[in-house]
Parts: structure tokens; C-alpha cells; sequence
């Protein structure tokens, strides 16, 4: 390993141990590594091998990959597969390419790029998503119907998703409304209401895009009266999805009460279900909380309170994936400004970055969070100028 990549790393070390509020010691100990090891290691003269470097990211509650991954060169990579993206969905009603994978294969890494999207891993996500809507694509157009075209349109519609995600979080708005028409042309031939339900909730972002929280409320709720009735684990998980995604949606548009209803039925559907990832998307009465502050962040400053209430003597799970509770962090760090908290706030927005640094770094409410409490607290500039620098704030 170069010495610069070592000193990098050693640095993202060092600052996810800050992050945390531990001292050298403390991370050693948790690390079971000597004190000298640790800092050699922080200090970038050591090297440190997968197991120590394991070890270190289990003691931090991180994924490793985030203690050698560069925030800033993987958007640079991300951005860089945009084209490539865009030009294999240029001709999605077309039948162009020839499928080189069977269909279990492709089901497979769609599978392992959901979970790199639930986890805010998106450079790796980058590397996957291009080939696997391709084959994907070329899958329903030579299935030849019945289950085999029924499997192709779920992968599909999965495979899409990921790839929005991508797009959506890195500023190609209209890359992502282009992949969210894929997902609208392919879930029909999946004969599968729920996942018909699925596309509503994602496309949910092309109004969030455009600002048309009215239009996108009456979108939501026209699915969640065509969605099956709760019945079932995954058409519970469902619904439950959808009235939390109108909730926040409705909190941008300034309906309180609409959203206060939506969260009520949420929170009802949240009660006979546990926590979990159900057709791609978080559900149950950790999300349904997180959302709480989302709405209340989405409804302004007058709505603090609610927010902090929310979130007082309460730490998202683990079980949540990165990208919500980073997305919890960030939108408490907003509401936690507002409320006067600036201390808090920065802390919020740490452990967002720990959680989920890209997801972080993209993120436009983080980077105006950072950028007013810089502007508010310059008398204790340094941690907060480094932040502000690195999430692209200044």
C-alpha cells in the first residue's frame, strides 16, 4: 500500500474514532490491537492487514470498505458510469442486446445491488448496476412469457431501482425520471400488484424533483387505494411503505393534517410487523419513527419540537439500513439547528458521515447544515471547516 494511501486511511480511521467520541485507547481495546498499533496505524506508518482492519471497523460499527474508500474520488467513479448507464436504457422498449446469463445469476446480483443501495455503498453499486439492467432488459424481451417473462420484469423493475438510486443521489434527475419509466414499463409484465406499488414509491422522486408535492401526494395516495389490502406480511410491509412515504411528501406540500394521517396508518400497519426490508424497502416501527422527524423537518422550523421529541432517549438500530439512518441524522441535524442546538447538530452530521459517508457527502440538507453552522459558530471553526470542506460546503 502506497504511503499516501496509508496516511488516508489512517486519517478516516482516526476520524471515525473522533466521530465516535472514543480516545485511542478505547478503540484499541475494542479493536483487542495494541495502543502502539493504533497509531502507527493512524498515523499512516503502518499498514493494516484485513484482520486488523476488520477489527477496527467492527470496534467503529463500520463497513471496512468505508475506512479505505475516498468519499470524494468515489463520486468522481460514480458519476463516471452515468453515460454508460444512460445509454442502456436509451432503447429499453427495444429488443438490442442477447441475454449472456441465466435469469438466477442475474436475480443473484440484483440481490447483492439492492443491499449495496439499502447500504449506501454506491461506488460499488456503480460497477454492477450498467451490465445488469442491459441483461436485465434483454431478459423480458427474450423471455417468451409466462413465469420465465414474469422473473424478468421483477428483475427488472429491481434492477432499475438500484440504478436510480445511483443517479438519484448524484444529481442526474433526469437520468433517474428515464429509469423510473423502465421501472413503470416493466412491472405490469410482472403481473404482481405489490410490485406495481413499488414503482409508485420510487417515483415518488421525480416530485420531490420538481417540487409538485401536491401532485405527488395524489399519485401516492391513488396507488395506495389500488394497492391489495393488508393481508399478509409483504402487502402490510407495503402499505405501510407508502402512507410513510406520503407522509413526508405531504409534510413538503404543508398538509399537516394529511400527514399526521398517513403516519397514524403507518404506524398502525408498523404494529403487526417487525423490522425489516420488504420488497426493497425498510419497514416497520423504527421506520415509521425515523419518518416522524422526517415530516416534522419537512413541515419547517415551527415543527422542531416534534422532531427532537421524537428522537429524544432514542438511537436508530442497527437494523435500519445505512442509508436511513444516515437520512435520520441528517434531517435531526436540520431540525436540531433550527432548535438553537448547534453542538448537536455538528454531532448529528458526524454520525451521519460515520454511518453512511457518501450517502452523507451528497446529501444537500447536509451540506446547508454545515455550511450555517460554520457560518454560526466560527469561534470553534476547525472540525467544523474540515467538515464544511469535505462534504463540499465551501
Amino acid at each position: 500500500m502506497p504511503s499516501d494511501t496509508r496516511r488516508e486511511v489512517g486519517r478516516r480511521i482516526a476520524a471515525a474514532r473522533r466521530a465516535r467520541r472514543m480516545t485511542q485507547p478505547e478503540l484499541a481495546a475494542a479493536a483487542h490491537l495494541s495502543l502502539s498499533m493504533l497509531r502507527k496505524v493512524e498515523q499512516g506508518s503502518r499498514v493494516p492487514g484485513d484482520g486488523t482492519l476488520g477489527a477496527l471497523a467492527t470496534a467503529l460499527g463500520v463497513d471496512a470498505s468505508r475506512l479505505i474508500e475516498d468519499p470524494i474520488r468515489t463520486g468522481g467513479r460514480v458519476r463516471a458510469v452515468l453515460p454508460a448507464l444512460s445509454a442502456a436504457i436509451a432503447a429499453y422498449d427495444m429488443s438490442v442486446d442477447t441475454l449472456s446469463r441465466p435469469l438466477i445469476a442475474l436475480e443473484q446480483e440484483a440481490a447483492q445491488a439492492e443491499a449495496y443501495r439499502l447500504g449506501a455503498r454506491y461506488a460499488r453499486l456503480a460497477t454492477v448496476v450498467t451490465p445488469l439492467v442491459t441483461e436485465a432488459i434483454a431478459a423480458v424481451h427474450g423471455a417468451p412469457g409466462g413465469p420465465d417473462r414474469r422473473r424478468a420484469a421483477r428483475l427488472l423493475v429491481s434492477a432499475a431501482r438500484s440504478a436510480d438510486a445511483v443517479a438519484y443521489k448524484f444529481g442526474a434527475r433526469d437520468l433517474s425520471a428515464r429509469l423510473i419509466e423502465v421501472m413503470r414499463w416493466a412491472a405490469p409484465k410482472a403481473e404482481d400488484p405489490l410490485l406495481l406499488a413499488t414503482v409508485g414509491y420510487v417515483r415518488t422522486e421525480t416530485f420531490f424533483t420538481a417540487r409538485a408535492y401536491r401532485a405527488g401526494l395524489r399519485a401516492l395516495e391513488d396507488t395506495i387505494d389500488q394497492s391489495p389490502d393488508a393481508v399478509c406480511l409483504r402487502s402490510t410491509a407495503s402499505l405501510g411503505a407508502l402512507h410513510m412515504r406520503a407522509a413526508v411528501i405531504a409534510g413538503r406540500a404543508g398538509d399537516a393534517d394529511a400527514a399526521d394521517t398517513h403516519l397514524r396508518d403507518a404506524e398502525r400497519l408498523a404494529g403487526s410487523v417487525r423490522e425489516g426490508v420488504y420488497g426493497g424497502t425498510a419497514f416497520g416501527p423504527a421506520s415509521v419513527r425515523v419518518h416522524r422527524v422526517s415530516v416534522a423537518v419537512s413541515l419547517g422550523g415551527d415543527h422542531s419540537g416534534s422532531a427532537l421529541h421524537v428522537s429524544e432517549a432514542w438511537r436508530a438500530p442497527e437494523e435500519l439500513p445505512a442509508e436511513r439512518r444516515s437520512g435520520y441524522h441528517i434531517e435531526l441535524a436540520r431540525a436540531q439547528l433550527w432548535a438553537g442546538r448547534a453542538d448537536h447538530a455538528f454531532e448529528s452530521l458526524q454520525e451521519a458521515r460515520r454511518i453512511a459517508p457518501q450517502h452523507t457527502r451528497e446529501h444537500p440538507w447536509a451540506r446547508e447544515t454545515a455550511l450555517t453552522l460554520r457560518r454560526l459558530r466560527r469561534a470553534d471553526a476547525e472540525a467544523l471547516t474540515s467538515f464544511a470542506k469535505w462534504i463540499g460546503a465551501i
